[in-house]
């Protein structure tokens, strides 16, 4: 029989073991890429920012963004209200590069918040999620909705990519027949793998399910920054 100093030695190793073969799994994990950073728009894209923001306007659609153009990126001014496209989309491929501040004293949905909402009224969220546990509220969800398969996220300052492929909702006299769907990658990894969503909250009114909708980034407060935006209109 094993004394007790034994067995609590015993129980120490496995402990240690276990936390070793952790930390193991977690250095095996998928690793954030920049292969997508200043990927090139395709023939035929629609070119959404390179060096100006006259593709879009504020929320009203009528009144020109009033985000910040910078060294060839754009940010957002907090407090100036969401943008969103002239042009609107169905189904799509939509390539988008962001740079989250570094907001250290902030927590949760205060640090560096902003939002993709694809047809006007499906939130992509973006935020500072670096290091986290994903949940639904984080980077790379379908705002409460769909929690990211991985957390794909870079630290804060770095330029971050999302590559969506986004299918409309498909109606029949008036009446949904197939929710919309998605496929993400941020920075070159999958995090939702053709995904039905529903419309998320904060979305524009009076946009319906299945009819073309724009493309909305969403001011949260947060110096946000974006760049390389273009989208490809599917068949």
């Amino acid at each position: 029989m094993h004394s007790p100093f034994h067995r609590s030695r015993l129980v120490s190793l496995l402990i240690v073991a276990a936390s070793a073969s952790s930390a193991a799994r977690a250095d095996d994990s998928p690793k954030p890429k920049d292969d997508s950073l200043g990927a090139a728009p395709p023939p035929g894209a629609v070119v959404l920012f390179k060096d100006s923001l006259s593709p879009w306007t504020k929320r009203d659609g009528r009144a020109a963004a009033g985000w910040k153009v910078e060294d060839g990126s754009f940010v957002v001014v907090p407090g100036s209200g969401d943008i969103m496209t002239r042009e609107r989309f169905r189904d799509f491929r939509l390539h988008l590069e962001f740079a989250v501040p570094l907001m250290p004293e902030a927590k949760g949905q205060a640090r560096g918040n902003s939002g993709v909402y694809l047809q006007g009224i499906h939130e992509l969220q973006i935020l500072d999620s670096y290091g986290l546990v994903p949940q639904d509220n984080d980077c790379g969800a379908i705002y409460k909705q769909i929690v990211p398969a991985i957390n794909a996220c870079k630290p804060p300052r770095e330029w971050q990519t999302y590559d969506i492929t986004f299918r409309a909702a498909r109606s029949e006299n008036g009446k949904v027949t197939e929710k919309a769907r998605l496929t993400v990658l941020q920075n070159g990894l999958k995090i939702i793998d053709d995904r039905e969503i529903s419309p998320t909250p904060g979305g524009i009114a009076g946009i319906e399910l299945g009819e073309p909708g724009p493309i909305l980034l969403q001011d949260h407060g947060n110096e946000v920054r974006f760049r390389n935006i273009w989208i490809e209109r599917l068949p």
